[in-house]
């Protein structure tokens, strides 16, 4: 079970850190237009790079998970993205995160406990 949430976690990691990565790089894209300066912007923004890169290799870990693990078990451990998505919306953002959300995420996480306890 340890093998799994470790590896969960790292796979919450990545899913976050590409999330984060997309919207730090939709800052920095403008409205659509069909024209090649507006696609050659999206090439040589690094930010969205990143967050291809942090996508892929979220997908690439979670396949090994799938492979090696029960999926009923497996799926709810990546809630701890939840975790790490308000962390990062409190200290990259600086968004205010009301009391209500936490109480949700906290519900979530003893969801995740149970099953990780009793499994």
């Amino acid at each position: 079970m340890f093998k799994l949430i470790l590896l969960s976690t790292l796979q919450s990691l990545f899913l976050v850190s590409s999330q984060i990565f997309l919207k730090l790089a939709s800052k920095k894209i403008n409205g659509f237009t069909f024209s090649w300066d507006y696609f050659k912007a999206l090439l040589i923004n690094w930010k969205l790079a990143l967050s291809g890169i942090s996508i892929a290799s979220a997908t690439l870990l979670w396949v090994y998970i799938l492979k090696h693990f029960e999926f009923s078990v497996a799926y709810p451990m990546i809630s701890i993205s939840y975790v790490f998505g308000m962390l990062a919306a409190i200290f990259i953002f600086n968004e205010t995160v009301p009391l209500s959300r936490w109480i949700g995420v906290g519900f979530i996480m003893a969801g995740v406990i149970i099953i990780a306890k009793y499994n």
